[in-house]
């Protein structure tokens, strides 16, 4: 019988060896967590046994538990690494055939290409839930989960309709002697660049020429893009006086040139250029004032993550836009959870079922952006639990050699 009994006792330490040798080999695993060889010995006996002459049978593994203690944090500066200060796991669905939904403590994100979806190293996507303007989630429970998806644009386009532009011209400027050529900077004497929009919301470039004609007179050119725009069909430009005073008294309404077709692209559009507030005086050219309507569509050029789990995106256009919130899942019993690898947990009878919230309510813990959460093993205690396990495995080693002697010396007195 004390061969078996030793026997279980090898195989114990060779079960904590190897839990002791899986912690070590994970710690710079993000997001893992170490597990603990928990013991309970084996007693054989009836209620016709004496209890103080019982001899023990030995040792069964009772668990591998799992610790889910907080591991350290590692500052990245990546918006996309997430740490969950607190209870919870981050959500996520598997990529693959089958796809599942699986629970992490490894917060390391980034934006599929192919997709816009917000994944992991694996390719799983990260869940969460749809937000109003205000950032409050708009679903709950696992019905509502979706992938956090960042859009490539925002906003509507709309084509530039209206320009507004007060200018102050240099009263003392001589007229040019050379016939008005956007490439000839000597047959103008001032020039105003504004962006302008298309109906599919690319910019382009409004070039506006002032060549002035006579005293308390101008004459203004202006091109989208290349092509110089027409009044009546003209290319004659349009006359701008002065009074005395230096204000502006003719046009005495918006310049209103023909439809063209924008260099960029879309569809055609007209343009009406506005010139009141445009001034005559002894100080040098300057732009007084200017407005221009349209809009181009904004291309994503940042994300963010707030302590709410909120995912805002911003977009050149200025746009900042609440996409989503991740959603954290807690359990009962988080001990219980099955590993998967690749730091994945999935639920299982012994944790329950996923409870689904968010970062700062109820049961669960806030978020950080920028950071990750590495490996809860410690290098120094796995390494005194090594030995402690090394020597309880030589320790049952030797009782079973022991064992081994006392028999074939009672076989050899028997012989």
């Amino acid at each position: 019988m004390s061969f078996y009994t030793s026997l279980s006792g090898l195989q114990a330490a060779q079960t904590e060896l190897s839990t002791v040798s899986h912690n070590l080999a994970n710690v710079s695993t993000d997001g893992f967590k170490k597990s603990r060889t928990n013991f309970a010995d084996v007693i054989a006996s009836s209620i016709a046994t004496d209890p103080t002459k019982l001899v023990g049978s030995g040792v069964v593994v009772k668990a591998n538990q799992q610790q889910f203690t907080e591991g350290n944090l590692k500052t990245t500066g990546g918006a996309l690494d997430l740490t969950v200060t607190g209870d919870g796991f981050f959500t996520v669905k598997t990529a693959g055939l089958n796809p599942t939904t699986a629970y992490t403590r490894n917060g390391g994100f980034k934006v599929d290409p192919a997709t816009h979806n917000i994944v992991d190293a694996q390719g799983s996507a990260l869940l969460g839930y749809p937000v109003d303007a205000k950032g409050n989630a708009t679903a709950t429970g696992a019905a509502g989960l979706s992938a956090l998806n960042l859009a490539e644009t925002s906003g509507t386009p709309v084509a530039t309709g209206k320009v507004a532009l007060g200018v102050n011209l240099y009263a003392a400027a001589s007229v040019p002697s050379a016939t008005f050529s956007p490439t000839n900077a000597a047959s103008y004497n001032s020039t105003t660049t504004s962006t302008i929009y298309d109906s599919s919301g690319k910019a382009s470039t409004l070039t506006n020429y002032y060549v002035k004609t006579a005293d308390n007179a101008w004459t203004v050119h202006s091109f989208a893009g290349d092509k110089e725009l027409t009044v009546g069909g003209s290319t004659a430009g349009t006359p701008v006086t002065f009074g005395s005073d230096g204000k502006l008294t003719a046009p005495t309404a918006a310049i209103a040139y023909d439809a063209f077709m924008p260099g960029t692209g879309g569809v055609s559009q007209t343009l009406t250029v506005n010139l009141a507030g445009s001034t005559q005086a002894s100080t040098a050219f300057a732009v007084n004032t200017r407005s221009v309507d349209g809009s181009s569509v904004g291309m994503l050029s940042g994300v963010s993550v707030d302590t709410q789990g909120i995912v805002s995106a911003n977009y050149s256009n200025g746009d900042t836009v609440a996409l989503g919130k991740v959603a954290l899942a807690n359990f009962a019993d988080p001990t219980g959870l099955r590993q998967m690898g690749n730091s994945y947990w999935s639920a299982s009878g012994v944790s329950g079922q996923a409870t689904l919230g968010a970062a700062n309510e109820n049961g669960f813990g806030s978020m950080l952006s920028g950071t990750l959460e590495g490996s809860n093993v410690d290098i120094t205690e796995e390494l005194v639990n090594l030995i402690a396990a090394q020597r309880n495995f030589q320790a049952n080693a030797k009782a079973l050699d022991t064992a081994s002697q006392i028999s074939q010396t009672i076989i050899q007195i028997q012989g």
